[in-house]
């Protein structure tokens, strides 16, 4: 099993849940989360921060600001990280910058609390 984590944008979601349920994953969940890519950060700002340029420091400042996103997760079977993750990448690819981030990892062990089932009985 694997736990499949996407930040996305936050107008992509109704895109990132038809394509989830159009491969057949119905449960995920969706919540609210704030962050920044790199991207954002000139590494001419950063170096002139690290020498103790006061400009350089004042402009990284006003670059904190943090943006709304998605992070939905999701727990498949292992062979289905690779449908999961290319309809992620279908839904959600603009070639912009901030179009996202998916994380797979792996999941040892999962237990459906109503029924006591374990493993990927648990989850499908």
């Amino acid at each position: 099993m694997k736990e499949i984590v996407a930040i996305v944008r936050i107008n992509m979601m109704n895109k990132t849940k038809k394509a989830l349920t159009e491969i057949g994953v119905d449960a995920f969940f969706a919540q609210e989360a704030f962050g920044r890519g790199k991207g954002l950060v000139s590494s001419h700002l950063l170096q002139g921060a690290k020498k103790g340029y006061e400009e350089a420091i004042e402009l990284l400042g006003e670059k904190d600001r943090l943006y709304t996103k998605r992070m939905v997760t999701v727990v498949v079977p292992d062979e289905q990280v690779e449908d999961v993750v290319e309809a992620l990448i279908a839904a959600n690819k603009t070639g912009k910058p901030g179009d996202g981030k998916i994380f797979v990892c792996p999941v040892p062990e999962a237990v459906r609390v109503r029924t006591g089932e374990i493993g990927e009985k648990a989850i499908v």
